[in-house]
């Protein structure tokens, strides 16, 4: 084969890769906004890089210092799952959707965020 067909077989391939996780990315995003709304904090959260984190771990009941747990590896799987975990808690969800949210993200944040359950947690650890 030739250099250009192999660049442009690359790029067959790589582009319809990229949109679809842009696209996935912007879906995540907008739920994430409902999820944000739902809870009485403000939607554009999700927009901003770890200020969304915050306003996820203030609504899933957790104290902010979680935050900075989030920077230690492997401790970052668990506090990142017990954060997930108090977020399914939030909207009146169990443990196996919060292993949905850990697995497939895409899927069940539009789930929470566009679907029926209303928040019901507790901010006040979050101090």
């Amino acid at each position: 084969m030739e250099t250009n067909a192999l660049i442009a077989l690359g790029l067959a391939i790589l582009i319809p890769i990229i949109v679809f996780a842009i696209l996935i990315c912007i879906l995540e995003i907008v739920a994430l906004w409902f999820i944000l709304e739902k809870a009485g904090e403000p939607g554009w959260a999700a927009i901003i890089p770890i200020y969304n984190y915050l306003e996820v771990i203030k609504i899933a009941g957790k104290p902010w210092w979680f935050i900075l747990l989030m920077l230690i590896p492997i401790v970052n799987l668990v506090i990142y799952i017990v954060i997930l975990h108090g977020l399914s808690k939030s909207f009146g969800k169990d443990g196996a959707f919060t292993a949905g949210l850990f697995f497939l993200r895409f899927i069940f944040l539009p789930i929470l965020g566009f679907g029926k359950s209303v928040y019901s947690g507790d901010k006040s650890q979050f101090c």
